[in-house]
């Protein structure tokens, strides 16, 4: 057995998937297989891979177009790993990326899923930033309901944690891993270990570049998550983590234009944190726009 499998969809990314296929079988920790799945591609992916496919490590599957969700459950299924890796095909890892975080996860048994830092590169790998957002280890539940603050090109998780409570929401459509990260965050300990341990490249045609959308899915995950696993937040670290998420969906809002609906998402706020000084905060930025 595979004691890491990378999961890697791809759909139309034969002008980066050499990269990113090179930063995996370039890792200093070896014991790998790459599972690659085409979710229908029309351009050259079959061909770019032709080289990589005499290295035992890679495993190449194709389906029909379903998106990435699906193609990350086959991927899933066919995984051999005891652990798992996420490594979308226009993104890259650093060399010793896998080697530091089985340290970590063989180090630390009660910790289930490790997560780290990224650089933001451009189409041509330019690095354009290395700021990134905060993070947090422990049982995160009611950060992940103010924002996604886990990276999926990041994280390195535990094989049970897929065999016990599933794979990806193939019905959210867009944030399939925010779903996943929310749902395992009622059962499992998050590690983040503060390293740029990836690169992730941000493009026009991107499906999380849609933010409207991305927030409109967020509100349905965290509803659905919470009327199935509420009872493992407090009341208090529920309203905490509502709250936030709203005045993040206001300030987006406000600053496209949208402000009847910036001021709906604030009373979403303020109905559940109205003495909260961030929503406070939120409700001047919408109400006093930045020039």
């Amino acid at each position: 057995m595979a004691t890491v499998s990378v999961v890697t969809p791809t759909y139309n990314r034969a002008r980066f998937l050499p990269d990113a296929v090179s930063s995996v079988l370039a890792q200093t920790y070896a014991d790998l297989e790459l599972i690659i799945v085409d979710d229908g591609s029309e351009d050259d992916t079959v061909k770019v891979l032709e080289p990589f496919l005499a290295d035992g490590r890679v495993r190449y599957f194709y389906q029909e177009n379903q998106g990435q969700s699906h193609a990350r459950n086959l991927a899933l299924e066919q995984a051999r790993g005891d652990f798992i890796a996420f490594l979308d095909s226009d993104d890259m890892w650093a060399p010793e990326k896998l080697e530091k975080q089985l340290a970590v996860l063989r180090a630390n048994p009660e910790v289930d899923i490790v997560h780290g830092d990224e650089a933001v590169i451009d189409e041509q790998g330019t690095v354009i930033s290395i700021e990134n957002m905060k993070r947090y280890s422990g049982r995160i539940t009611r950060y992940l309901l103010a924002d996604n603050s886990v990276s999926i090109t990041t994280a390195l998780v535990r094989r049970r944690c897929f065999d016990e409570m599933g794979g990806f929401d193939t019905s959210v459509g867009v944030a399939d891993d925010y779903e996943l990260w929310l749902r395992f965050s009622a059962r499992y300990y998050y590690q983040y270990e503060p390293d740029i341990v990836a690169s992730y490249r941000v493009m026009a045609d991107q499906i999380s570049s849609d933010k409207r959308r991305r927030f409109a899915a967020n509100e349905r995950i965290i509803r659905e998550f919470l009327a199935r696993y509420g009872q493992v937040l407090s009341p208090g670290d529920r309203r905490w983590g509502v709250a936030r998420f709203y005045c993040r969906k206001a300030r987006y809002l406000s600053r496209v234009g949208k402000r009847g609906s910036a001021i709906g998402a604030i009373a979403e706020a303020f109905s559940n944190a109205p003495l909260d000084s961030v929503v406070w905060k939120a409700l001047y930025r919408v109400m006093v726009p930045r020039k």
